[in-house]
């Protein structure tokens, strides 16, 4: 299954509160909602995408309880974003003194806030075109530090606040720079 995109808006305009009770009474759905107010609904990942999401989720968990610089969040946790949209990275990461900075609604919710560090991990129903305009989108609304991995044709561009997209081909391992300090993504497990 592909993703599908709805335009509600010549219908209804949904409120954020709307948005997120849709998505708690639809717990077997996963869905995002773009700038425009667009309704996505995504397919689930297949054994192997959700796998590798897995490890390298855990990678993040084992590095942030070492350093408890910040939250890492999976591919379940839906982000609001500054430009309106509400957003799934499959790994997410705060720093703590802005993720402590909101209140326990916010932190509830759909946090209104947009991480420092993002990953998306292409699965067979992405298409590169879509999951390079999230990237960017994530970049625009303040992230600093974004990795686009696609696993098929073993290629990682790094996406960074204020500057140009880097493109990697096969490489072995990424470093997370001064956004996640020591964190280093060893990339023979996911190629």
């Amino acid at each position: 299954m592909n993703t599908i995109t709805i335009d509600l808006k010549p219908v209804i305009e949904l409120t954020d509160e709307q948005f997120y009770q849709l998505c708690r009474k639809n717990p077997d759905v996963k869905f995002e909602r773009s700038a425009k107010g667009e309704l996505i609904i995504m397919s689930p990942t297949g054994g192997e995408t959700g796998s590798y999401n897995s490890e390298i989720n855990a990678d993040f968990v084992i590095w942030n309880r070492q350093t408890k610089l910040g939250k890492v969040f999976d591919s379940s946790t839906g982000f609001k974003l500054p430009n309106g949209a509400d957003r799934s990275p499959d790994v997410a990461w705060i720093r703590q003194e802005r993720w402590d900075a909101l209140t326990s609604e916010q932190k509830e919710k759909f946090p209104p806030i947009a991480p420092d560090f993002v990953l998306e991990l292409m699965s067979p129903s992405d298409t590169l075109q879509k999951t390079q305009e999230k990237m960017q989108e994530y970049i625009e609304n303040q992230v600093k530090l974004g990795w686009l991995i696609d696993r098929k044709t073993r290629r990682v561009e790094i996406y960074r606040l204020g500057q140009a997209v880097e493109v990697l081909e096969s490489p072995t391992e990424l470093l997370g720079e001064d956004i996640l300090p020591g964190f280093v993504l060893d990339l023979r497990t996911v190629f």
